[in-house]
């Protein structure tokens, strides 16, 4: 990670740190685990976050912030993001995100805890990188993760034999 991204996950993360952001993110965290409870057969459920919640004070090619939460015991299978840059945070439990190189997938696993180092509460995502969250069976894995396009515009790209492009695009704010 370079010193500019780590600077940029570290200014983030003092605003989610803040009282004031973090009151206003738990109910969408609430409702978003309240989701995925009624939605038995669901992964994972999301909302995103206005991004007024943090009162502009978010790096400039932010443009949009999300609620995840993704089931105990689940591996939601590979996906990218073709159109945004993806940094994701640990916010409640741990998980596994995760990425592929050229020839294998890489574990980063994620923690909740604040004095864990940088690069185990954060990932950052480049646009077009192959990844997958990996929960473990104890308890479901609530993160917060921003990105570089509008909410509506969230590309999530899957593999898909059927296709003729092998993949199978959606937006997330379609999906819900």
């Amino acid at each position: 990670m370079t010193q500019e991204e780590e600077a940029r996950l570290e200014s983030i993360e003092e605003l989610l740190r803040s009282e004031s952001i973090r009151q206003e993110i738990l109910p969408i965290v609430e409702r978003v685990r309240a989701e995925l409870a009624r939605k038995n057969e669901a992964l994972m459920t999301w909302e995103p976050i206005p991004l007024n919640v943090f009162g502009g004070a978010l790096p400039a090619e932010i443009q949009s912030a999300w609620v995840f939460v993704l089931r105990a015991g689940v591996d939601t299978g590979p996906e990218r993001h073709p159109n945004s840059h993806q940094r994701m945070m640990t916010f409640d439990g741990s998980g596994d995100m995760r990425t592929r190189d050229a020839s294998q997938w890489r574990s980063n696993v994620l923690v909740s805890n604040s004095d864990a180092p940088l690069e185990q509460r954060w990932i950052s995502i480049p646009r077009n990188v192959w990844h997958r969250p990996v929960v473990g069976p104890d308890a479901d894995w609530t993160v917060v993760s921003f990105h570089t396009v509008p909410a509506e515009e969230l590309i999530e790209e899957k593999p898909d034999d059927s296709s003729k492009a092998g993949t199978k695009q959606t937006t997330y704010l379609s999906k819900k």
